[in-house]
């Protein structure tokens, strides 16, 4: 091999040839990895890039670059107009932002934590939901409410709610869940462009986490429908239902389960309103079983309007057993890291 390579190095310009003529294998291309936080950072880029009525607005979201980093470089390139430092005051900066939204932007308004939400509340549901209805479809409210939601690490019973269930009761709001980088840039992406108000429920402990990001994902064009569940893995024996990063739990369950012959499907719900029941339905009536996973309390939960609409519907004849909830435990969230892991 070496005098080959020696050869064709002496040889000049028919070594030029001969490599041309050869045939050498090409490696694929290695794929690209992108953490959740910079593919929220990335949608939020291009679309503030894309369309000058775009603006976010939140705590500390500017100068600080984002309690999560998750805005870092946008306010350097965007100036104080586009990426807008606010006071402590979620019912203040929330009714700022859909003010805005009614006068024809389209504002990304970021609570520090969806538990913080609660503080303005009633600019998420009574400003921000009903105004389509209540104007008779003339006055639309193309706004987006994000942030972390759910149980974090060690932060006690105040900063680890999920209030996916409590937004999805709401007509009038669309509400999204994504769980990996992919999910999180093309759902963004199609948040802030939808005309309807949009609760975007991200999770704190999925920002550093880093997948793979497909070839179209990297477009600037690139969206995902709202509203569409995504398969993650097919499977025949069971159905799992789940959002966020129990996603990430339910697959790791699959693989444990495949050894002992029990194929899992996974299902991605992406959006928690309006939901995807089709798609859990086609699922349920091939495995036969349905267990739903989530983070949030029991009662009145995502998993109990899962079973419910799998009752109701043309899948429930289907069922060999009954459907299994899997949840958070109907207690506050314990400070102790003891009880909070148990």
């Amino acid at each position: 091999m070496a005098a080959s390579v020696r050869c064709f190095l002496r040889s000049g310009k028919n070594a030029v040839s001969a490599l041309g003529q050869r045939g050498f294998h090409k490696s694929a291309p290695v794929a690209v990895q992108m953490m959740v936080r910079d593919a929220l950072n990335q949608a939020m880029d291009e679309e503030l890039e894309r369309d000058e009525r775009v603006f976010l607005l939140g705590e500390e979201v500017a100068q600080y670059d984002g309690a999560y980093k998750v805005s870092r470089g946008l306010w350097k390139k965007y100036g104080d107009k586009r990426i807008i430092d606010t006071p402590i005051t979620e019912m203040g900066f929330a009714g700022i932002a859909v003010g805005a939204a009614f006068a024809g932007l389209r504002p990304i308004c970021e609570f520090m934590t969806f538990n913080f939400s609660m503080q303005a509340i009633d600019q998420v549901i009574n400003s921000a939901a009903k105004t389509y209805y209540m104007s008779a479809g003339q006055q639309s409210v193309p706004i987006v409410f994000r942030g972390p939601n759910g149980a974090s690490a060690g932060v006690a019973a105040q900063h680890s709610q999920c209030f996916a269930a409590w937004y999805a009761h709401c007509p009038g709001l669309k509400v999204v869940s994504p769980w990996s980088a992919e999910d999180a840039k093309g759902l963004l992406k199609s948040a802030i462009r939808d005309d309807n108000p949009v609760v975007f429920l991200e999770n704190e402990l999925m920002y550093g986490v880093p997948f793979e990001m497909s070839e179209e994902s990297q477009s600037k064009d690139f969206t995902i429908p709202i509203g569409k569940a995504k398969v993650e893995r097919q499977g025949t024996h069971v159905t799992l239902v789940t959002h966020s990063r129990y996603v990430s739990y339910c697959l790791d369950a699959a693989v444990v389960l495949a050894k002992e012959g029990i194929e899992c499907e996974v299902i991605n719900l992406r959006t928690i309103r309006p939901m995807d029941v089709e798609s859990i339905e086609t699922s349920v009536m091939k495995t036969n079983h349905l267990v739903t996973v989530e983070g949030g309390w029991p009662q009145f939960g995502v998993g109990a309007e899962i079973c419910a609409r799998i009752m109701e519907g043309p899948a429930f004849n289907y069922l060999d057993s009954p459907a299994t909830r899997v949840t958070g435990v109907d207690i506050p969230m314990p400070y102790a890291k003891l009880l909070e892991d148990n």
